[in-house]
């Protein structure tokens, strides 16, 4: 027999729920690149084209400040000071700005220690810098070769500049005794035959006879004159252009050895008494202080020779070392702008 209780309802079973959690993939930071290239040529196009434009704004007010006139423009030692001033402005303002904008540009770096990103902005800072400079080196070969190529030509007649004025001179003397044109020492040999007041004159040569006037002449000819004595001894041409030339010879020799041989002196006194009338005794005076005053032009010509050259390699050397200083101070400026723009790229 049932009973009630066997048809009771059965209560229901509670069921738990569980929850299956699924671990996120761990993902890799994003790699950031140590070095923004296009940030660094953007500062250095920028840091060539300002250092352009002001090295050509300081050539026009170099050339403005300076005039070829005496007691006009600004005096050689203000000229340097100022080219030099205006140097480390322009190294200062284009590697400045060009370190700016590297710092600036650069992409942001994430999860760096302050160390390393004020190293890596000073890194980019240097490379424009550096980008720029080969730029600018580009752009201004010539100039830069026009430096270095006064700089070995200083050096050569540094060397030789004693030797090349006596050259000169000395082919200068042979271009006159083989009847080139007059110049420097043919006018000490001009001196040595130059007359002297009171002194007579050398004879001209007869006027020419009109063959109508002739008498007694075959063929209604007139005779030839009779030589005058002295007359080869005159400043026309003849015997007195060749006495110039064995002249010329003469001193040119002279110039190699440390003063003229006297058997030379002698003839040369002789020469010179013959052709201007004076005594043995004024004559050999005459040469001896033709060859005083020559030898101390030749000595001046190369003391200034040699002063030349040495200004010139004071110049160079003084232009080469504040150009190396002008870069180093470019360097530097450029590293400190590129820190204070990737400090402002991270705010």
């Amino acid at each position: 027999m049932n009973t009630r209780g066997d048809y009771a309802i059965p209560e229901p079973h509670a069921t738990a729920t569980v929850a299956v959690v699924t671990p996120a993939p761990v993902m890799e930071p994003p790699h950031d690149s140590a070095v923004s290239w296009a940030a660094i040529f953007a500062g250095a196009a920028a840091a060539a084209a300002l250092s352009l434009v002001l090295l050509i704004l300081g050539v026009g007010l170099g050339l403005s400040s300076v005039s070829p006139w005496a007691y006009e423009g600004v005096t050689a030692e203000t000229f340097g000071w100022s080219s030099i001033a205006w140097l480390t402005f322009t190294a200062i303002a284009a590697s400045g700005l060009g370190g700016y904008l590297a710092g600036r540009l650069r992409s942001r770096w994430s999860n760096l220690h302050g160390d390393e990103t004020y190293f890596r902005d000073t890194a980019h800072g240097f490379l424009s810098w550096s980008v720029a400079t080969l730029l600018t080196a580009g752009l201004l070969t010539t100039a830069i070769g026009g430096v270095i190529g006064a700089g070995a030509k200083v050096a050569g007649a540094s060397a030789g500049a004693a030797a090349t004025t006596a050259g000169g001179l000395a082919a200068m003397a042979s271009g006159t005794a083989s009847g080139g044109d007059n110049g420097d020492l043919q006018y000490w040999v001009d001196g040595l035959f130059r007359p002297t007041a009171g002194a007579p004159a050398a004879p001209m040569a007869p006027p020419p006879v009109d063959p109508a006037q002739a008498g007694g002449a075959p063929g209604g000819l007139a005779p030839p004159p009779r030589p005058m004595v002295g007359a080869e001894r005159g400043p026309g041409p003849g015997r007195g252009n060749e006495v110039r030339a064995e002249v010329n010879r003469i001193v040119v020799n002279s110039l190699a050895s440390n003063s003229m041989d006297p058997a030379d002196t002698q003839y040369l006194a002789q020469l010179v008494a013959a052709q201007t009338g004076l005594s043995q005794v004024e004559a050999q005076a005459r040469v001896a202080d033709m060859q005083t005053r020559l030898r101390a032009a030749l000595e001046k010509a190369k003391a200034e020779a040699k002063q030349a050259a040495d200004d010139a390699r004071k110049a160079t050397a003084y232009a080469a070392l504040w150009l190396f200083i002008t870069l180093l101070i470019g360097a530097f400026s450029a590293s400190l702008f590129a820190t204070w723009g990737g400090r402002r790229r991270d705010l």
